[in-house]
């Protein structure tokens, strides 16, 4: 199902159990194809399972790929942009929502390019409570690690000026509607 740019999308993020794990309300689309969804978002609400929610702090584009096991959010701060990539199960994007298995190993990068591996500790333990088989562990394993070489090379979207330049459209869009 292909998705209308510049239209309004919720993104659901789900556990390996197939339990519901957080909801943004609302994302503008700005490209959909075979292989990725890019959206951006601002000040967006922020739905936890148990019903708590926040609001995003500041604007953001993502990155929701559909053949690769994570999913990268360039978030644009007043010093520079920095990312937040998400292991997770390739994007699946149906007439409700985009979709994805969130599997807990999280990569940081701060504006200076520093890279940061964030809660490892959960997902061996979501590994082990939850069952993930070990055919899925290696395929993480080696997403991970293409992952990481993507951050040190600086490819897309790790390039400031992709970032920048899709949130400049995101913010045309917002200034059309």
């Amino acid at each position: 199902m292909a998705l209308n740019v510049g239209k309004p999308v919720i993104v659901q993020s789900y556990k390996h159990d197939a339990t519901l794990h957080r909801i943004w309300s609302q994302a503008t689309v700005l490209y959909d194809d075979d292989k990725v969804v890019i959206v951006a978002n601002d000040h967006t609400k922020v739905i936890e399972a148990n019903g708590r929610f926040w609001f995003t702090k500041e604007p953001s584009v993502t990155y929701f790929y559909k053949d690769r096991w994570y999913n990268v959010i360039g978030i644009i701060k007043p010093e520079g942009i920095s990312y937040y990539c998400n292991l997770s199960s390739p994007a699946l994007v149906d007439e409700e929502a985009i979709k994805y298995i969130d599997y807990d190993l999280d990569v940081k990068v701060s504006v200076d390019g520093a890279i940061s591996v964030l809660d490892q500790n959960e997902y061996k333990k979501h590994s082990a409570d939850m069952g993930y088989p070990a055919e899925l562990c290696a395929i993480l394993e080696e997403e991970f690690r293409k992952l990481q070489a993507e951050v040190r090379r600086r490819a897309e979207p790790f390039a400031t000026d992709g970032i920048a330049a899709w949130y400049a459209k995101y913010l045309t869009i917002k200034e059309e509607n």
